[in-house]
């Protein structure tokens, strides 16, 4: 069995197209012997729009843009491509493989080329496995830093080579080969064929996705019970107090604290409070001194005055 550690980089990316300017491997055998290192420069055929995930600040590649017009299109280079991925004697794996994967998926439609077919690992799914964590990603690069591997990042080749090393150090870390390691994580590949992608599973994060799922209904259960309460509270709100015309809304956070948030809102309804689900409409926002994000912002920039829960209480008591 050989390793084919792969990365691609695109001069530009969109919902239906991904042009591709470089393809670099690193092939190994199973000790991680390097065998082949290449870096594939590719014709992109457009220009370079580089952007980040929000499509706002701009990716620098470690080359030389102008020069990519004089080397081969895709379809020139994809009879080695597809023999390096589809090779039955090799395992195909890569960083966020998915990324790169759904980028060759996008350019053989684009070239009207055969699909591919390959099963593939990803050393980002296989970190969070072994670490335990799945609420968010790791780029390879903050992988390559606590393992002690250093790469010029963005170089597909590279990129190619710390994804290799990634993979070493993790095998390492537990003295098991990679096969082994899958195989302790209960962890499936990834596939592509006819177009249609699979992303790798495993045990662990199946039982993450039930929790989160069971997590979320729950949220939404408490955030339910917090709505009805709202509802049936506010037919006895007192015509008059301290707080008549003024308008109360809580965050999401505070809403799921569902007995706490509840006396606060009847002890404001007792003031002649208004409530509100929707932030950019209150003149008093309650959330929690940690929070951030748009319902704040929202509340901060129509004017809203902002109070953790505990400094609602106390100005409560001080209107009563």
């Amino acid at each position: 069995m050989k390793y084919l550690f792969f990365d691609i980089e695109c001069s530009s990316v969109s919902k239906n197209a991904a042009k591709i300017c470089a393809f670099g491997y690193c092939l190994t055998d199973e000790q991680f012997n390097i065998l082949e290192k290449e870096d594939i420069l590719i014709n992109p055929q457009g220009g370079f729009h580089l952007t980040d995930r929000k499509g706002e600040q701009g990716l620098v590649l470690p080359y030389r843009y102008e020069e990519f017009k004089k080397y081969p299109t895709f379809p020139q280079k994809a009879e080695k491509i597809y023999a390096l991925l589809q090779d039955r004697d090799t395992l195909v794996i890569g960083h966020a493989s998915m990324n790169d994967v759904k980028y060759l998926n996008l350019e053989s439609k684009r070239f009207s080329l055969p699909p591919f077919s390959f099963a593939f690992a990803d050393t980002q799914f296989i970190y969070m496995n072994t670490i335990g964590e799945f609420s968010r990603q790791f780029a390879l690069g903050t992988i390559a830093d606590e393992l002690g591997v250093c790469f010029t990042p963005h170089r597909a080749v590279d990129d190619a080579f710390a994804t290799m090393k990634v993979a070493q150090a993790l095998c390492e870390k537990q003295r098991l080969s990679l096969s082994a390691l899958l195989e302790k994580y209960e962890i499936t590949l990834g596939k592509i064929e006819n177009y249609e992608i699979t992303q790798s599973d495993s045990t662990a994060f199946c039982n993450f996705r039930v929790a989160r799922e069971k997590a979320k209904e729950e949220r939404e259960r408490a955030r339910a019970q917090f709505h009805i309460f709202a509802d049936r509270a506010k037919r006895r709100r007192a015509k008059d107090g301290a707080l008549k015309n003024k308008t109360v809304c809580f965050s999401h956070a505070v809403e799921l604290d569902t007995e706490r948030a509840q006396a606060l809102l009847a002890a404001a309804f007792a003031q002649a409070a208004r409530i509100t689900y929707r932030a950019e409409e209150c003149d008093l926002y309650i959330c929690f001194a940690t929070e951030s994000g748009g319902r704040l912002k929202s509340a901060q920039e129509h004017g809203a005055r902002v109070f953790t829960p505990e400094e609602f209480a106390e100005f409560l008591k001080k209107n009563d």
